[in-house]
């Protein structure tokens, strides 16, 4: 989905809300119960739950990170780990670790589709489609890169090993503007958003190998071409795909209008069959399962409208939904709703938390919908994936950041 800025509402933000809280107790005062990480730190959600302003909405909404009492940007990202209850401390371990491993300046080459492939252990990710930062949408398709989890973990040291990682460009040319992938029968599928009114959007599964061979999956419902695929996930009980149809590559000017409803919908390779599993989104986007199966919960980022702004009525939250032994969806559930910017990606880890991609980084609550923890960036994580046990890469634009922490990745990783 497409990017925004957050960094000039985030001072004036956290100015007036510092400003109105030297008498809060100082956050330096709490007495953790267990020994707190050295890049880690806790956030005491009582110095907040009453301030003595709070400013209106034009001041404080989706498009501002909030800066708790006694904290500035500084020092929230000088110990990125931000613990909110006991449980993130299983979630990053003794010793978690946050490494800035690359930027590209203004070029957003780090935005979603982040899979990882475990016989050559890299890390695959895709640049901002639609972005004019980028160049990409309309008149070029955005590119497809990847990583060595081996040079990554090499760095885990250091705070800022930026050059330190080779970025090799993946030369899949036939998938046009992808945005989400996953694992799928030992390859990877992306969902590509399609450019312009003829090269519609589909579903491409793409060899991680050498040269990328690359086989074009799905690319209709019924002759209608999909809207702007999204993302997509396996159903780790029946094996099927499970992806998401939504508005960005038309909100970004490199898709027509819409012809089909915003909805997600599943694909069985054995028979052909496509189905639409469930609707009523303003804006479906990231897609996951629980480890087991028994969960799949789904971002709508409908707050925000690409090129047409925000409405700050509109959903920025993650639902769940209990998926039946047959696939099928029922008893649709809020389970978030985001404080910075929207969910966007979204992951699970082997106990069952759910991790998305926020406006202020990578947000963890725990299977009931309870906020534990941050690894707070200071600006949009649009996706991020866990590397099999203790590894992660986050996805922040125009940075590329390597984590190491106590959990491990709990997405099904199909034909590994």
């Amino acid at each position: 989905m497409i990017t925004f800025s957050l960094a000039l509402v985030v001072l004036v933000a956290g100015i007036l809300v510092r400003a109105s809280s030297d008498s809060s107790a100082s956050h330096s005062q709490l007495v953790p119960r267990r020994d707190v990480p050295e890049q880690a730190q806790i956030i005491d959600w009582k110095l907040f739950n009453v301030l003595p302003i709070v400013p209106p909405p034009t001041v404080a909404n989706a498009s501002t990170i909030f800066i708790p009492p006694g904290h500035d940007l500084d020092s929230l990202t000088e110990k990125p780990f931000h613990i909110y209850d006991d449980a993130f401390y299983d979630v990053i371990g003794d010793t978690p670790t946050l490494t800035l491993i690359a930027n590209t300046g203004t070029n957003p080459m780090f935005h979603e589709a982040a899979v990882w492939y475990p016989p050559t252990d890299e890390m695959f990710f895709v640049q901002n489609a639609g972005v004019p930062a980028a160049g990409t949408g309309l008149n070029k398709s955005n590119v497809i890169l990847k990583i060595s989890l081996g040079e990554a973990a090499a760095v885990s040291n250091v705070r800022n090993a930026t050059g330190s990682v080779n970025v090799q460009l993946v030369d899949a040319p036939a998938i046009l503007n992808s945005n989400g992938a996953t694992n799928y029968r030992g390859q990877l599928v992306f969902a590509a958003e399609g450019q312009g009114d003829n090269l519609t959007s589909q579903l491409v599964i793409m060899n991680p190998e050498e040269p990328y061979n690359t086989t074009i999956l799905l690319n209709n419902y019924f002759g209608r071409q999909f809207n702007s695929l999204n993302d997509v996930a396996v159903n780790p009980r029946n094996k099927e795909l499970y992806f998401t149809d939504t508005l960005y590559g038309y909100l970004q000017d490199f898709r027509p209008s819409p012809g089909l409803r915003n909805q997600v919908y599943r694909y069985n390779d054995k028979t052909g069959s496509v189905a639409a599993v469930a609707d009523g989104f303003s804006l479906p986007n990231g897609i996951t399962f629980s480890p087991d199966g028994s969960y799949a919960y789904l971002t709508d980022t409908g707050v925000y409208h690409g090129v047409w702004g925000w409405n700050f009525t509109n959903p920025a939250s993650i639902y769940r939904f209990d998926v039946q032994e047959d696939g099928t969806w029922d008893n649709r559930k809020l389970f978030a709703y985001i404080d910075a910017g929207v969910a966007d990606g979204i992951h699970c880890d082997s106990n069952g938390n759910v991790y998305a991609g926020c406006g202020d980084g990578v947000q963890v609550w725990n299977p009931s919908g309870k906020l534990i923890g941050k690894i707070f960036l200071g600006k949009t994580s649009a996706n991020f994936n866990f590397a099999g046990d203790g590894r992660m890469v986050i996805l922040a634009e125009e940075d590329l950041y390597y984590a190491t922490l106590g959990a491990s990745g709990g997405g099904y990783i199909d034909g590994a």
